[in-house]
């Protein structure tokens, strides 16, 4: 297993740039079916979802728009709980369904944040893909559509997540070693 070193921690390869990229063909192809021929904007949640969001959408067959927030509930490998919105919403999607793109859930907490707001600005269906999920750390009865990967409640840099605002250049995702 391949490791590395991020600031003052070590990390082990968990998933392989091409086990990612497969399992995103696979996430896509099911998008495709399920969504085609809906008006459909693709919400990435920056900075974590930024690379996961780009091999999707590319994979998309149908007309689709793409837009991005950014709301901050990180500060370096722990959840704060305290979601502060960062980069306000600047697209109109009353009556869109609306495919929310977030590298990881494990709370929930950000997630619930931007599907009310989404609820509250009418959109017609919300759909959610994440690339990593961790099933012991959701608090949340949001249905995720689209899951990548189920992980432990372990902490992960690479493919866009970071460790204070390191490591999200790696092709494929690290969890710490204790």
């Amino acid at each position: 297993m391949k490791e590395i070193q991020i600031l003052d921690k070590k990390f082990r390869e968990y998933l392989t740039e091409k086990v990612i990229q497969q399992r995103i063909d696979e996430l896509a192809a099911r998008i495709n079916t399920e969504l085609a021929g809906k008006e459909v904007v693709f919400l990435g949640i920056l900075n974590g979802a930024f690379l996961f969001a780009a091999d999707l959408f590319r994979l998309i067959s149908f007309p689709a728009r793409i837009s991005f927030i950014k709301l901050a509930s990180y500060q370096g490998t722990s959840s704060q709980g305290l979601i502060k919105e960062l980069i306000g919403w600047n697209e109109d999607i009353k009556g869109k369904t609306i495919v929310v793109v977030e590298d990881i859930v494990d709370t929930g907490n950000t997630l619930e944040r931007i599907v009310d707001e989404l609820v509250i600005r009418k959109a017609a269906e919300i759909k959610i893909a994440a690339l990593l999920y961790k099933p012991e750390a959701y608090t949340k009865n949001i249905p995720l559509d689209y899951i990548g990967f189920e992980i432990p409640n372990d902490f992960v840099v690479g493919y866009g997540l970071d460790y204070d605002g390191f490591g999200r250049n790696h092709s494929s995702v690290y969890t710490l070693i204790d």
